[in-house]
Protein backbone atom coordinates (compact mmCIF):
# COMPACT_ATOMS: atom_id res chain seq x y z
CA UNK A 1 0.00 0.00 0.00
CA UNK A 2 2.83 2.16 0.98
CA UNK A 3 4.71 1.31 -2.16
CA UNK A 4 1.51 2.25 -4.45
CA UNK A 5 1.03 5.54 -1.92
CA UNK A 6 4.82 6.75 -2.88
CA UNK A 7 4.37 5.72 -6.68
CA UNK A 8 1.36 8.17 -6.94
CA UNK A 9 3.04 10.93 -5.39
CA UNK A 10 6.06 10.73 -7.38
CA UNK A 11 3.77 11.02 -10.27
CA UNK A 12 2.11 13.65 -8.92
CA UNK A 13 5.15 15.36 -8.24
CA UNK A 14 6.48 14.64 -11.70
CA UNK A 15 3.34 16.01 -13.00
CA UNK A 16 3.54 19.03 -11.38
CA UNK A 17 6.75 19.45 -12.28
CA UNK A 18 6.13 19.09 -16.21
CA UNK A 19 3.19 21.35 -16.05
CA UNK A 20 5.74 24.04 -13.86
CA UNK A 21 7.92 24.01 -17.11
CA UNK A 22 5.67 24.25 -19.61
CA UNK A 23 4.10 27.09 -17.92
CA UNK A 24 7.30 28.72 -17.93
CA UNK A 25 7.65 27.70 -21.55
CA UNK A 26 4.49 30.01 -22.24
CA UNK A 27 5.57 32.50 -20.43
CA UNK A 28 8.66 33.25 -22.24
CA UNK A 29 6.80 33.73 -25.43
CA UNK A 30 6.60 37.48 -25.70
CA UNK A 31 4.51 39.16 -28.33
CA UNK A 32 6.17 42.21 -30.00
CA UNK A 33 3.99 43.97 -32.33
CA UNK A 34 5.84 45.70 -35.24
CA UNK A 35 3.79 48.58 -37.24
CA UNK A 36 6.11 48.73 -40.56
CA UNK A 37 5.85 52.26 -43.06
CA UNK A 38 5.20 50.42 -45.69
CA UNK A 39 5.50 46.54 -47.20
CA UNK A 40 8.53 46.76 -49.42
CA UNK A 41 11.47 44.18 -50.53
CA UNK A 42 13.65 47.33 -49.25
CA UNK A 43 12.99 45.03 -45.88
CA UNK A 44 13.85 41.83 -46.94
CA UNK A 45 16.47 41.16 -43.64
CA UNK A 46 12.38 41.93 -41.58
CA UNK A 47 10.67 39.14 -43.61
CA UNK A 48 13.28 36.66 -43.83
CA UNK A 49 13.61 36.68 -39.78
CA UNK A 50 9.83 35.94 -39.85
CA UNK A 51 10.05 33.06 -42.66
CA UNK A 52 13.19 31.56 -40.99
CA UNK A 53 11.59 31.65 -37.83
CA UNK A 54 15.02 33.49 -36.10
CA UNK A 55 12.11 35.96 -34.31
CA UNK A 56 10.84 32.32 -32.41
CA UNK A 57 14.17 31.51 -32.09
CA UNK A 58 14.50 33.99 -29.76
CA UNK A 59 10.75 33.03 -27.95
CA UNK A 60 9.19 36.30 -29.67
CA UNK A 61 6.06 35.75 -31.31
CA UNK A 62 5.91 38.83 -34.00
CA UNK A 63 2.74 40.60 -34.62
CA UNK A 64 3.15 42.77 -38.35
CA UNK A 65 1.08 45.53 -39.46
CA UNK A 66 1.68 47.46 -41.93
CA UNK A 67 1.03 51.24 -41.32
CA UNK A 68 1.42 53.43 -44.80
CA UNK A 69 3.20 55.57 -44.10
CA UNK A 70 5.99 57.57 -42.20
CA UNK A 71 3.24 59.80 -39.82
CA UNK A 72 0.39 56.81 -39.68
CA UNK A 73 3.58 54.32 -38.46
CA UNK A 74 4.77 57.13 -36.00
CA UNK A 75 0.83 57.77 -34.22
CA UNK A 76 0.91 54.05 -34.01
CA UNK A 77 3.99 53.53 -31.93
CA UNK A 78 3.07 56.49 -29.83
CA UNK A 79 -0.81 55.87 -28.92
CA UNK A 80 0.91 52.36 -28.26
CA UNK A 81 -1.08 50.58 -30.98
CA UNK A 82 2.55 49.06 -31.76
CA UNK A 83 5.54 48.30 -29.77
CA UNK A 84 8.54 48.75 -32.02
CA UNK A 85 7.77 50.49 -35.54
CA UNK A 86 10.09 50.21 -38.34
CA UNK A 87 10.35 53.39 -40.44
CA UNK A 88 12.56 56.26 -41.00
CA UNK A 89 14.73 57.27 -38.69
CA UNK A 90 14.26 61.18 -39.70
CA UNK A 91 10.65 60.44 -37.56
CA UNK A 92 12.27 60.25 -34.36
CA UNK A 93 13.92 63.47 -34.73
CA UNK A 94 10.35 65.18 -35.53
CA UNK A 95 9.01 63.76 -32.67
CA UNK A 96 11.84 64.86 -30.39
CA UNK A 97 11.35 68.04 -31.37
CA UNK A 98 8.18 68.64 -30.52
CA UNK A 99 9.02 68.36 -26.82
CA UNK A 100 8.32 64.86 -26.02
CA UNK A 101 8.93 63.37 -22.98
CA UNK A 102 9.07 59.95 -23.69
CA UNK A 103 11.15 60.09 -26.65
CA UNK A 104 11.64 57.25 -29.50
CA UNK A 105 14.48 55.75 -29.30
CA UNK A 106 16.52 53.87 -32.70
CA UNK A 107 17.70 50.82 -31.76
CA UNK A 108 18.78 47.99 -34.56
CA UNK A 109 18.98 49.81 -38.06
CA UNK A 110 17.74 47.69 -40.90
CA UNK A 111 18.55 49.59 -44.30
CA UNK A 112 21.43 51.34 -44.87
CA UNK A 113 21.15 53.45 -48.30
CA UNK A 114 18.12 55.57 -49.55
CA UNK A 115 15.74 52.61 -51.76
CA UNK A 116 14.42 54.86 -54.81
CA UNK A 117 15.32 55.06 -58.42
CA UNK A 118 15.70 57.53 -60.99
CA UNK A 119 13.03 56.26 -63.32
CA UNK A 120 12.42 58.28 -66.97
CA UNK A 121 10.06 58.16 -69.34
CA UNK A 122 12.27 57.48 -72.48
CA UNK A 123 14.43 55.35 -72.45
CA UNK A 124 18.45 57.16 -72.37
CA UNK A 125 21.22 55.19 -73.29
CA UNK A 126 23.97 57.81 -71.53
CA UNK A 127 22.36 59.27 -68.85
CA UNK A 128 23.81 62.54 -66.79
CA UNK A 129 21.97 64.45 -64.24
CA UNK A 130 21.65 67.49 -66.41
CA UNK A 131 19.42 66.18 -68.35
CA UNK A 132 16.83 67.04 -65.70
CA UNK A 133 16.67 70.08 -66.43
CA UNK A 134 14.06 71.93 -67.74
CA UNK A 135 11.87 68.54 -67.12
CA UNK A 136 9.15 68.01 -64.71
CA UNK A 137 10.01 65.85 -61.80
CA UNK A 138 7.89 63.76 -60.40
CA UNK A 139 9.26 63.58 -56.71
CA UNK A 140 8.13 62.05 -53.12
CA UNK A 141 6.72 63.67 -50.37
CA UNK A 142 7.92 67.18 -49.03
CA UNK A 143 9.49 66.08 -45.74
CA UNK A 144 10.09 62.45 -45.72
CA UNK A 145 13.50 60.70 -46.23
CA UNK A 146 12.78 59.93 -50.02
CA UNK A 147 12.41 63.41 -51.01
CA UNK A 148 15.35 65.06 -48.76
CA UNK A 149 17.91 62.42 -50.04
CA UNK A 150 15.83 63.41 -53.76
CA UNK A 151 16.66 67.25 -53.25
CA UNK A 152 20.29 65.99 -51.31
CA UNK A 153 21.59 64.46 -54.79
CA UNK A 154 19.98 66.84 -57.32
CA UNK A 155 22.37 69.33 -55.31
CA UNK A 156 25.14 67.26 -55.90
CA UNK A 157 24.98 67.63 -59.00
CA UNK A 158 24.31 71.17 -59.03
CA UNK A 159 21.17 71.15 -60.22
CA UNK A 160 18.19 73.22 -58.22
CA UNK A 161 15.45 71.20 -57.79
CA UNK A 162 13.12 74.77 -57.07
CA UNK A 163 14.94 76.61 -60.46
CA UNK A 164 16.19 74.10 -62.84
CA UNK A 165 13.38 72.05 -62.90
CA UNK A 166 9.54 71.94 -62.63
CA UNK A 167 9.17 69.72 -59.03
CA UNK A 168 6.05 68.03 -58.12
CA UNK A 169 5.37 67.12 -54.08
CA UNK A 170 1.27 67.25 -53.74
CA UNK A 171 0.97 63.75 -54.84
CA UNK A 172 0.25 61.09 -52.44
CA UNK A 173 2.55 58.61 -51.78
CA UNK A 174 0.33 55.70 -53.03
CA UNK A 175 -0.47 57.45 -56.04
CA UNK A 176 2.64 58.80 -57.42
CA UNK A 177 3.55 55.94 -59.71
CA UNK A 178 -0.08 55.79 -60.97
CA UNK A 179 0.55 59.51 -61.82
CA UNK A 180 3.43 59.00 -63.75
CA UNK A 181 1.99 56.33 -65.63
CA UNK A 182 -0.68 58.22 -66.63
CA UNK A 183 1.72 61.21 -68.26
CA UNK A 184 2.73 63.20 -65.50
CA UNK A 185 6.24 64.41 -65.35
CA UNK A 186 9.22 63.39 -67.66
CA UNK A 187 11.04 61.90 -64.48
CA UNK A 188 9.80 60.04 -61.21
CA UNK A 189 11.50 58.71 -58.14
CA UNK A 190 10.05 55.60 -57.33
CA UNK A 191 10.73 52.48 -55.07
CA UNK A 192 11.08 48.98 -55.73
CA UNK A 193 9.68 46.51 -57.51
CA UNK A 194 7.79 49.51 -58.88
CA UNK A 195 10.56 51.08 -60.86
CA UNK A 196 11.31 47.57 -62.30
CA UNK A 197 8.13 46.29 -62.82
CA UNK A 198 7.45 49.82 -64.96
CA UNK A 199 10.91 48.95 -67.41
CA UNK A 200 9.64 45.47 -67.60
CA UNK A 201 6.15 46.93 -68.95
CA UNK A 202 7.91 49.72 -70.81
CA UNK A 203 6.05 52.59 -69.01
CA UNK A 204 9.98 54.04 -67.71
CA UNK A 205 13.38 53.19 -67.68
CA UNK A 206 15.55 52.78 -64.50
CA UNK A 207 18.37 55.60 -65.31
CA UNK A 208 20.10 55.79 -61.69
CA UNK A 209 20.12 55.08 -57.84
CA UNK A 210 19.76 57.67 -55.16
CA UNK A 211 20.95 55.22 -52.82
CA UNK A 212 24.18 54.66 -54.61
CA UNK A 213 24.32 58.71 -54.73
CA UNK A 214 23.46 59.58 -51.27
CA UNK A 215 25.80 57.47 -49.20
CA UNK A 216 25.17 55.70 -46.04
CA UNK A 217 21.96 56.94 -44.17
CA UNK A 218 19.44 55.30 -41.47
CA UNK A 219 17.46 55.05 -44.08
CA UNK A 220 14.89 52.54 -42.19
CA UNK A 221 15.65 51.50 -38.25
CA UNK A 222 13.42 49.84 -35.75
CA UNK A 223 12.48 52.26 -32.93
CA UNK A 224 10.28 51.88 -30.06
CA UNK A 225 9.98 54.55 -26.75
CA UNK A 226 12.30 55.22 -24.22
CA UNK A 227 10.29 54.50 -21.53
CA UNK A 228 9.11 50.40 -23.75
CA UNK A 229 12.77 49.45 -23.94
CA UNK A 230 13.61 50.20 -20.65
CA UNK A 231 11.10 48.13 -19.30
CA UNK A 232 11.48 45.32 -21.84
CA UNK A 233 14.89 45.19 -22.35
CA UNK A 234 15.58 41.70 -22.62
CA UNK A 235 12.63 41.39 -25.31
CA UNK A 236 14.90 44.34 -27.16
CA UNK A 237 17.76 42.16 -27.03
CA UNK A 238 16.30 39.35 -28.39
CA UNK A 239 14.52 41.41 -31.58
CA UNK A 240 17.72 42.63 -32.30
CA UNK A 241 19.36 39.16 -32.13
CA UNK A 242 16.67 38.01 -34.63
CA UNK A 243 17.33 40.87 -36.78
CA UNK A 244 21.18 39.94 -36.72
CA UNK A 245 20.95 36.42 -37.38
CA UNK A 246 18.66 37.25 -40.75
CA UNK A 247 21.02 40.19 -41.49
CA UNK A 248 23.55 37.29 -41.93
CA UNK A 249 21.63 35.43 -43.34
CA UNK A 250 20.82 37.42 -46.43
CA UNK A 251 24.35 38.75 -46.65
CA UNK A 252 25.48 34.96 -47.11
CA UNK A 253 22.36 33.86 -49.62
CA UNK A 254 21.61 34.58 -53.35
CA UNK A 255 19.04 36.78 -54.59
CA UNK A 256 17.05 33.77 -55.78
CA UNK A 257 17.26 32.05 -52.25
CA UNK A 258 16.12 35.80 -50.37
CA UNK A 259 13.28 36.12 -52.55
CA UNK A 260 11.77 32.82 -52.21
CA UNK A 261 12.39 33.31 -48.61
CA UNK A 262 10.17 36.87 -48.86
CA UNK A 263 8.19 35.74 -51.56
CA UNK A 264 4.89 34.65 -48.93
CA UNK A 265 5.29 38.48 -48.33
CA UNK A 266 4.93 39.68 -51.61
CA UNK A 267 2.04 37.28 -53.45
CA UNK A 268 1.11 39.56 -56.04
CA UNK A 269 4.80 39.96 -57.38
CA UNK A 270 6.62 37.77 -59.48
CA UNK A 271 9.43 35.98 -58.54
CA UNK A 272 11.65 36.91 -61.12
CA UNK A 273 10.83 40.06 -60.07
CA UNK A 274 11.60 39.92 -56.39
CA UNK A 275 14.77 38.33 -57.46
CA UNK A 276 15.93 41.16 -59.75
CA UNK A 277 14.95 44.03 -57.14
CA UNK A 278 16.72 41.24 -54.21
CA UNK A 279 19.97 41.92 -56.84
CA UNK A 280 19.72 45.39 -57.02
CA UNK A 281 19.44 46.48 -53.32
CA UNK A 282 22.03 43.74 -52.21
CA UNK A 283 24.58 45.27 -54.95
CA UNK A 284 24.25 48.63 -54.13
CA UNK A 285 24.47 47.72 -49.98
CA UNK A 286 21.49 48.62 -49.24
CA UNK A 287 20.68 45.96 -46.37
CA UNK A 288 22.73 47.04 -43.77
CA UNK A 289 25.06 44.04 -42.39
CA UNK A 290 24.57 44.52 -39.06
CA UNK A 291 22.04 46.20 -36.90
CA UNK A 292 23.94 49.57 -35.58
CA UNK A 293 23.35 52.82 -36.57
CA UNK A 294 26.66 54.79 -35.90
CA UNK A 295 27.23 58.05 -35.21
CA UNK A 296 28.87 58.98 -38.80
CA UNK A 297 25.57 57.40 -40.49
CA UNK A 298 23.61 59.54 -38.23
CA UNK A 299 25.22 63.03 -38.94
CA UNK A 300 25.00 62.15 -42.29
CA UNK A 301 21.12 62.04 -42.22
CA UNK A 302 20.90 65.37 -40.24
CA UNK A 303 23.17 66.57 -42.90
CA UNK A 304 21.01 65.68 -45.52
CA UNK A 305 17.56 66.72 -43.59
CA UNK A 306 19.42 70.30 -42.84
CA UNK A 307 19.97 70.86 -47.07
CA UNK A 308 16.47 70.07 -47.40
CA UNK A 309 15.44 72.57 -44.82
CA UNK A 310 13.65 69.96 -42.92
CA UNK A 311 15.61 69.40 -39.34
CA UNK A 312 13.83 71.00 -36.49
CA UNK A 313 16.99 71.01 -34.61
CA UNK A 314 20.32 69.20 -34.19
CA UNK A 315 20.33 66.29 -32.06
CA UNK A 316 23.33 63.57 -30.98
CA UNK A 317 23.20 60.88 -32.22
CA UNK A 318 23.30 59.64 -28.12
CA UNK A 319 20.34 61.13 -27.03
CA UNK A 320 18.12 59.25 -29.95
CA UNK A 321 19.95 56.29 -31.00
CA UNK A 322 21.14 53.17 -28.37
CA UNK A 323 23.47 51.05 -29.87
CA UNK A 324 24.15 48.85 -26.84
CA UNK A 325 21.82 46.11 -27.45
CA UNK A 326 23.15 46.47 -30.92
CA UNK A 327 26.83 46.02 -30.17
CA UNK A 328 25.85 42.97 -28.00
CA UNK A 329 24.60 40.85 -30.58
CA UNK A 330 27.20 42.04 -33.40
CA UNK A 331 29.84 41.00 -30.71
CA UNK A 332 31.32 44.29 -31.58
Amino acid sequence: MKKWWKAGLCMLIISVFMLSIVACGKEKVQTVRVAEVTRSIFYAPEYVALEKGFFKEEGLNVELTTTWGGDKTMTTLLSNGADVALVGSETSIYVYAQGSNDPVINFAQLTQTDGTFLVSREKIDNFNWDMLKGTTFLGQRKGGMPQMVGEFVLKKHGIDPKADLTLIQNVDFANIANAFASGTGDFVQLFEPTASIFEKEGKGHIVASFGTESGHVPYTTFMAKESYMKENNDTIEKFTRAIKKAQDWVAENSPEDIAKAIQPFFKDTELETIITVVDRYKSQGSYATDPILDEEEWNNLQAIMKEAGELPKEVDHSTLVNTEVAEKVSNK
